[in-house]
Order: structure tokens, then C-alpha cells, then sequence
């Protein structure tokens, strides 16, 4: 019924998550398609740019050897113009009729004007050359012009007496462009039909050549599928195209991080079973001889024992969550400026009840608060879990009557921090103090019930904080010599930087 009624939600009723997700896979898109639009898109739109270059240039070709035969017709029917003094003649011959009408396709026409703008010769509605350009004697040119509604190439040049001394003489032969069209046309036709071959080939080609290009990521998807769950080896980069293997190196880095956090896990999970295993037996041996008791006195002693060991089961739990929230979540929980000597002081006064349960003379010594310079960067919470196993692993190895000193050291020029745990008990010889920075490890001969956790845990937190921790004895002179812990913090970072945090 449940299902049914949740099938029944409409799309408005889906979590801002779920809609998010769903916008997201809508929106992917293909690094395929992505590249073949890339790349065909400019082809495309460079083809019908192509076709008006081609037609632009291929007008030119056509007309060029028009042109030239227009300035032929030009020339021939020059030396037909006659000067006589003051007048002007033109006999056109029976040769020049016949090339003039030799052209089908075309019609031809022809002016010749004397001087003043007389038509001696020829169409009398002939447009005469724009501008008051100086005649240049002698020389073709060309220009296009209309005649009777119809755009015409024409030639036209200024022809003068062989004594330059006599009038001048205007001499124009125009043809219409059906011959050009024509031939820009047959152009225009024997370029585009091999494009129209050449371009579906193109796109052939090119999307042949991007299949072949993604192969390698198709072969590292598939060597990615075919992996077994618990193959978290690195992947083999030198098969894989330069441009792929910054992706192939992040892949890898991110395995080895899953590797060591998943090793990380499965330690702790086998410790965890192992030192939770002899508790939990304790436990139910003496609840089993607890039921057998009939005497009220042994009976009393029997729960005092499974009280006792319930308090050591828990702590070894408490400890083991503070060792895993250090391991696994200390790099994503949220940073702030933390005054560090506060932290101290809540967490000697948490510990006053315990120490004096005990007989132990506790003590402070350092400033109640820090400065603004002097706040560091960090987590107060793994601080103060730090700060608060040292001071436990001190109460717990310092006898009755003995004494623990907490100390915070303020470097006024730098503003380094240096805490301090020192203590009268038994101490740590010089070749064990790297051992018990290990989870579960306890020195032999102390009789202190206890996890072996307490000093992993500050190890674990004071690696994260980039801090460093050192051993020695709290006194040479003295037997027990007692323990110094300092755990020496990196420089504060300016406050320039601090300001970004939040």
C-alpha cells in the first residue's frame, strides 16, 4: 500500500534532491556528440560560404575572356573611324557585320559619337561613360552598363586623328551576360558536384576518425567493468591517450585513498572485535557465576565485578568511536578559531572529580585565555578529545598521592603553542614511547586497566593538526621518573587567512 501510495505522487511531490538528479541526467550530454558537433558544426557552416566564394570567383573566370574579346571587337572597328578635318566618319565593313553577329546567345551592340555628343554610328540610345573623367586616347576600357533594360558588358574607347590635332571620337560595343552566366554556371556546377560527394565523406571520415579516437576510453570503461568489487589496484596508464591519463592518474590516487581508508576500516574493525571480545567473555563467566552464588556477600562481589567490567567495556567502546571519528571523519569536520587554553581548563575541570577520587594533586598552568593572535585553526571537539586522553592517560598511571600538571606554553613572537602533560607515575622507557602511539599497544608491569587507545587517539588528531608530539622523562633525578607528553602546534596562520573561515 505504501508503494501504491507513493507511485501515486506527482513530480512537485519528489524531494529538491530527487528533481535536482533528474535535471542533471536530462542535461548530460555526450562527449561524442559533443566533439562531432564541434567539429561538424564549422564545416557546415563554412560549406555555403565556399559556394558564394566559388560563385564570386568564377563570374571573374567567366568574363575575363569576354572581356578580351569584347576589346578585340573594340580594336577592329577603331581603325574604321575616319577624321577629315573637322568631321568624323565611320564605315563599318562587311567583315566587322559578320563578327559582330557571329555571337548567338548574345545580343552586340555598337555606338560611335564624334565631337559635341553627336551619334554618328550605331544605337543612338547608347549610355555614354560617367564622370568627367579625362579621355585616356587609345586604351580599352570596360564598365557595366544597361541598354533597354538589359545589364551589358560594355567596351568603350576615345579615338583620336594619327596627328593628334583633330576632334576626338567616343567608340562603345556592348554585349549582354548570357554567354558569362553560362559559363559561370557550367563553373559553379563542376565545383559544387564534387563538393556534394566530398562533403558526405567529410562527415564520414570525421566520425569514423572521433569512433577510433574515443576507442581507448571505451577499452578503459570496459577494463573498469570487468574489475572484481575488491580490485582496488591502480589502473595501467600507458595504454591510455595523454589526454586521459591525468584522469587515469586521479583514479588512481582516489584508490589508493579508498585502499588505505578501507584497510583503515578493517583494522579497526578486527581490533575493535578483538579487544571487545575479552570483556564481553568476562562478562558473561561472572554473570554465569553470579547465578550460581547462593551466599547474598558473594553474590554482592559477583555484580561488583560485572559493574566494574561493563565500566571497562564501555570505555574501550567510547574509546574506540573517539580513535574512528579521529581516523575517518577528522578531515571533514568544520574548522574554527579555537582558543586552546579554554579547552584546557574545561577539560582539567571535567577531570578535578576523578583526580581527587583518586588522590591526585592536579594542577594548571598557563594563561586562562588566548589573545586573538594567538587563536588556532582547528576543531575543538578532536582538541579537546586530545587534550583530555593525555590528561586521563595521566590520572590513570599516576599513583595515589601523586601529582599531574597540565601546561600551556605561549610563544609571544611567534605565537606557537606548546601543551604540556607531565605526570609522577611509572613513565614510558625511550624504546616503547613509538609503540604506544600505536592503537591497542599497553607497556608491560603497569596494572592499569585500560585500551591501549588513549595515546593513538591523540597521535591520530595531532597528525591531522600538523602538530608534533614528544616523549621524555618528567624527571631524571626522580624513581618512578615520572612522564612528560608536549604536543608542540604548528604557527597560527595570519589573520588575514583566518578571516576567510567562517
Amino acid at each position: 500500500m505504501a508503494l501504491g501510495i507513493a507511485l501515486k505522487k506527482s513530480p512537485t511531490d519528489l524531494p529538491n534532491a530527487d528533481l535536482a538528479f533528474g535535471l542533471f541526467q536530462r542535461e548530460q550530454r555526450s562527449l561524442f556528440g559533443e566533439i562531432l558537433d564541434w567539429m561538424l558544426t564549422p564545416l557546415l557552416l563554412l560549406w555555403p560560404l565556399s559556394l558564394a566564394l566559388t560563385w564570386w570567383v568564377a563570374q571573374g573566370i567567366a568574363a575575363k575572356p569576354y572581356d578580351r574579346a569584347l576589346e578585340y571587337n573594340l580594336r577592329v572597328m577603331a581603325p574604321l573611324v575616319k577624321f577629315d578635318q573637322r568631321t568624323v566618319t565611320f564605315t563599318l565593313t562587311r567583315e566587322a557585320q559578320d563578327l559582330m553577329r557571329t555571337d548567338d546567345s548574345d545580343l552586340i551592340y555598337y555606338q560611335v559619337l564624334g565631337p559635341q555628343g553627336t551619334a554618328i554610328a550605331g544605337e543612338s540610345d547608347f549610355p555614354i561613360p560617367a564622370g568627367n573623367v579625362a579621355p585616356n586616347i587609345g586604351m580599352p576600357q570596360l564598365r557595366d552598363d544597361v541598354i533597354r533594360g538589359q545589364t551589358v558588358r560594355v567596351a568603350y574607347m576615345w579615338v583620336q586623328a594619327t596627328d593628334s590635332a583633330g576632334p576626338l571620337a567616343l567608340l562603345q560595343v556592348a554585349e549582354t551576360l548570357e554567354k558569362r552566366s553560362t559559363l559561370a554556371t557550367e563553373i559553379i556546377k563542376g565545383v559544387m558536384v564534387p563538393q556534394f560527394i566530398i562533403l558526405p565523406l567529410a562527415v564520414l571520415l570525421v566520425w569514423l576518425a572521433l569512433v577510433r579516437g574515443i576507442r581507448p576510453l571505451n577499452r578503459l570503461e570496459q577494463r573498469i567493468r570487468a574489475r572484481k568489487p575488491n580490485d582496488l589496484s591502480p589502473l595501467d596508464d600507458s595504454y591510455v591517450p595523454q589526454e586521459v591519463a591525468p584522469l587515469v592518474q586521479s583514479i588512481n590516487d582516489l584508490l589508493e585513498r579508498l585502499t588505505l581508508s578501507l584497510t583503515t576500516q578493517r583494522r579497526f574493525l578486527a581490533d575493535a572485535a578483538h579487544q571487545l571480545k575479552t570483556p564481553l567473555a568476562g562478562l558473561r563467566m561472572q554473570a554465569d557465576l553470579a547465578q550460581r552464588e547462593r551466599d547474598p556477600q558473594d553474590l554482592l562481589l559477583a555484580l561488583t565485578q560485572i559493574a566494574r567490567s561493563s565500566v571497562r567495556a564501555t570505555h574501550t567502546v567510547n574509546q574506540l568511536l573517539a580513535l574512528a571519528k579521529a581516523e575517518s571523519t577528522g578531515r571533514t569536520l568544520p574548522t574554527l578559531k579555537v582558543d586552546l587554553a579554554k579547552v584546557t581548563v574545561e577539560v582539567m575541570q571535567d577531570c578535578v572529580p576523578r583526580a581527587i577520587e583518586k588522590g591526585i594533586d592536579i594542577g594548571y598552568e598557563g594563561p586562562d585565555s588566548l589573545p586573538p593572535e594567538c587563536l588556532m585553526e582547528g576543531n575543538a571537539t578532536l582538541l579537546r578529545e586530545l587534550v583530555r586522553n593525555l590528561t586521563d592517560n595521566a590520572i590513570n598511571y599516576t599513583p595515589s598521592g601523586g601529582m599531574v600538571t597540565i601546561r600551556l606554553l605561549v610563544d609571544p613572537f611567534s605565537h606557537v603553542l606548546v601543551l604540556q602533560v607531565e605526570d609522577n607515575g611509572p613513565g614510558i622507557p625511550a624504546d616503547e614511547r613509538s609503540l604506544v602511539l600505536q592503537p591497542f599497544y599497553r607497556s608491560l608491569g603497569t596494572n592499569v586497566d585500560g585500551s591501549g587507545l588513549g595515546l593513538a587517539i591523540v597521535q591520530e588528531i595531532a597528525q591531522q593538526m600538523q602538530a608534533v608530539i614528544e616523549m621524555s622523562d618528567a624527571s631524571a633525578n626522580r624513581k618512578p621518573p615520572g612522564l612528560l607528553v608536549t604536543v608542540r602546534f604548528p604557527a597560527p596562520a595570519p589573520q588575514t587567512e583566518l578571516a576567510h573561515h567562517p
